[in-house]
């Protein structure tokens, strides 16, 4: 393996690179991102008086194997003692609303609130929770998000609080979604305990094995429920990316759309606009639609299944305040989407990462989540869609559910246009296809990024993980 080219330098990308150039066996790596910058949806705005702004993922959650994977890596580029954490203990790890009928509402959390009647809820949760191990194990082979919550836990549950949770998560329709690849623990504790309850207490599958390095272990010893980084999440795409041009064996660029991947005698030749680039294997991790635009005709089948991936495009409207403006305390708050289809949720920033407030001044620091699966109903093509209109939907949403009615002293508009894929019902039978196709036509093709196997920043770098292990064995 000489050389691997690795299409798209957001940080699937660059966490693919990151693997492959501590593999002896590989001479050379290529990156080609198309845009300016690298780091794709990972994108912090840092302000000459000292405030950070995040325009997409905020905190990372350091749970599980994944969880304990992107820790490793964050000390290996030596962004350690940057490490912003947030503990289950803090405010905003305990406090989480949602916006319903007009008022917020704090979610239940704790055992009174699991045995008391909590608005918006018409009873306690205990007694869904209950009734749940007595459902019978469904046969289907996979089904929507509120589907499986509904036959479970109730249509209550379903309609509001899950209902919420895809739209914050996803950006999505719970209604369309796929249980099995959104939240595949919930499908596979019901597949394999006939309960979520009982999977959830006795463990319900096979876990990555990654052994917790320094960082990991401190985060599991000290009860972090989410992290970030002095300078913004966009520190760990720059860090990787000085440890990559450091290594002497990665070729990175930037503005270097593809325009064709076609195979050749030894792998593939990869046309750029300004020329041709050879490569023994190619790891894509461009999102699925743009991977279609560049496969040659003899992949039609794999590009038909990409093209059916759909994508949410995403409005997100950072805002300052001077003062403490808020009325509550906690992480945010969600909105169903029957409550309002446009507005998926409002993000407490600056509760839970006051180290990202201007130092001089209380401020307060929040963002607006709009659009998602409603964009297009709600605002009309992306293209349409001005950042005024976007800015003035986000506070109106602040003054109707939060009571603030004093205008912000910044505000910055991002629209991000088909961010976060949608997994829709039967979305793992494709995933099965695609890789079966590249299998069976022995292409020296690896597929990662968030299109396929889970959206958070967690899931895209363990991807680029996985795909450096089946093509050169164990990642050291």
């Amino acid at each position: 393996m000489r050389t691997v080219a690795v299409l798209g330098g957001g940080i699937g990308g660059l966490a693919a690179s990151y693997y492959l150039c501590k593999n002896p066996q590989v001479t050379k790596v290529v990156v080609l991102e198309s845009s300016s910058r690298f780091g794709g949806w990972l994108w912090s705005t840092r302000r000459s008086d000292g405030a950070v702004f995040e325009h997409g993922p905020r905190g990372i959650r350091p749970v599980g194997a994944v969880g304990s994977n992107t820790l490793n890596m964050v000390d290996a580029v030596g962004l350690g003692g940057e490490i912003l954490p947030v503990t289950y203990s803090h405010v905003a790890s305990k406090n989480r609303y949602l916006y319903v009928n007009g008022q917020l509402h704090r979610m239940p959390s704790g055992l009174s609130g699991l045995v008391r009647t909590v608005p918006p809820f018409s009873r306690p949760l205990l007694l869904s929770i209950a009734a749940e191990m007595l459902v019978n194990k469904s046969t289907v082979e996979d089904e929507s998000v509120h589907s499986f919550v509904s036959r479970r836990l109730g249509k209550e549950l379903a309609d509001i609080a899950v209902d919420s949770l895809c739209r914050g998560v996803f950006a999505g329709d719970c209604r369309k979604l796929s249980v099995r690849s959104c939240f595949p623990f919930l499908y596979d504790a019901e597949q394999r305990r006939g309960s979520i309850v009982l999977g959830m207490l006795l463990g319900s599958g096979q876990t990555h094995a990654i052994n917790p390095g320094p960082l990991a272990t401190r985060s599991i010893k000290e009860s972090w429920a989410q992290w970030s980084l002095k300078r913004g999440v966009e520190s760990l795409p720059e860090a990787i990316t000085e440890y990559l041009q450091q290594s002497g064996r990665v070729h990175l660029h930037k503005d270097a759309p593809v325009k064709q991947i076609n195979p050749s005698a030894s792998g593939w030749k990869v046309h750029l606009e300004d020329g041709v680039i050879s490569a023994d294997h190619i790891i894509s991790a461009l999102p699925a639609k743009a991977l279609s635009s560049v496969l040659p005709s003899s992949c039609l089948p794999l590009i038909q299944q990409l093209q059916d991936i759909c994508s949410a495009t995403v409005a997100v409207v950072n805002l300052e305040y001077d003062g403490s403006i808020l009325p509550v305390m906690g992480f945010g708050h969600l909105v169903p989407s029957s409550e309002d289809r446009a507005l998926l949720g409002v993000v407490y920033d600056s509760v839970f990462f006051p180290q990202h407030n201007r130092p001089k001044g209380q401020t307060t620091r929040l963002t607006v989540m709009m659009g998602g699966a409603w964009f297009q109903e709600e605002f009309g093509l992306p293209e349409a869609a001005t950042e005024q209109k976007l800015l003035s939907r986000a506070t109106e949403a602040v003054n109707l559910h939060l009571g603030v009615s004093a205008v912000p002293s910044w505000s910055r508009v991002i629209l991000h246009r088909d961010c976060i894929p949608q997994y829709y019902e039967g979305h793992f039978r494709r995933v099965e296809f695609m890789h079966g196709f590249v299998k069976n036509n022995n292409l020296s093709l690896s597929l990662i990024g968030s299109s396929y196997n889970g959206v958070s920043v967690n899931d895209v770098i363990f991807s680029g993980r996985t795909a450096v292990e089946e093509l050169l064995g164990t990642v050291v």
